[in-house]
């Protein structure tokens, strides 16, 4: 297959992906609703990376291993799983402080760049992908058709893997743009105890459903 005259096809698959609603795009929305365009671009940044330390594992074959592998499967998922309800559940737990009235909240001035949230955020990002074991199996089954079998396989899924890093971190960004605009109404007390509940209730849902689901 001719990579450069793939390129187009592959560009619009990973803008459908990236679209679909799963768990990055809830903890992108969630971060860009309560701490700002600012406090979303770590979380993306996190996610991003983890994305592409994935495609290099395809292109080592390490991806290939996990998919194989029920034991490396296995636990790959219940971390996803463990992750993604550790976070909904903290989401759960703010919501559920603030209808007290006990927890103000938090504009996005008081994340100053370089604090120990910026990290935190990236940190989630990161994580998230990286026990999503999703991942391994999307890389293994939709980057070969963009890979020739005769060429550097590694260098290649390299650069698809830093093309796809690119294309979702523009709109990954751009989201967090969108939604941020709308942050001092997202901020309200009543408006943030609601999205909390809202979030933390989809981070759940998706961790069970990581948790429940097979290959």
């Amino acid at each position: 297959m001719d990579v450069l005259a793939s390129l187009p096809a592959f560009v619009l698959a990973v803008l459908l992906i990236s679209a679909t609603p799963g768990p990055a795009m809830a903890l992108i929305l969630r971060r860009a609703a309560l701490r700002g365009f600012r406090g979303a671009v770590p979380t993306v940044l996190g996610l991003e990376l983890g994305l592409f330390v994935w495609a290099l594992a395809a292109g080592v074959g390490f991806a290939a291993l996990v998919a194989a592998s029920e034991v490396a499967y296995l636990v790959l998922r219940v971390v996803g799983a463990a992750v993604l309800i550790g976070l909904g559940v903290r989401a759960l737990r703010a919501a559920w402080r603030g209808r007290g009235g006990r927890a103000a909240p938090q504009p996005e001035a008081v994340l100053p760049a370089g604090s120990r949230h910026w990290w935190t955020a990236f940190g989630e990002g990161a994580l998230v992908q990286l026990a999503n074991p999703k991942a391994a199996v999307f890389m293994l089954a939709f980057y070969p058709q963009f890979v020739p079998a005769d060429g550097p396989v590694f260098a290649t899924t390299a650069v698809l893997g830093l093309l796809q890093v690119t294309v979702e971190t523009g709109l990954y960004l751009a989201l967090a743009a969108g939604v941020a605009r709308a942050g001092a109404w997202f901020r309200r007390p009543r408006v943030r105890v609601g999205l909390e509940a809202v979030s933390g209730s989809v981070l759940v849902a998706l961790g069970l459903r990581v948790a429940a689901a097979g290959r």
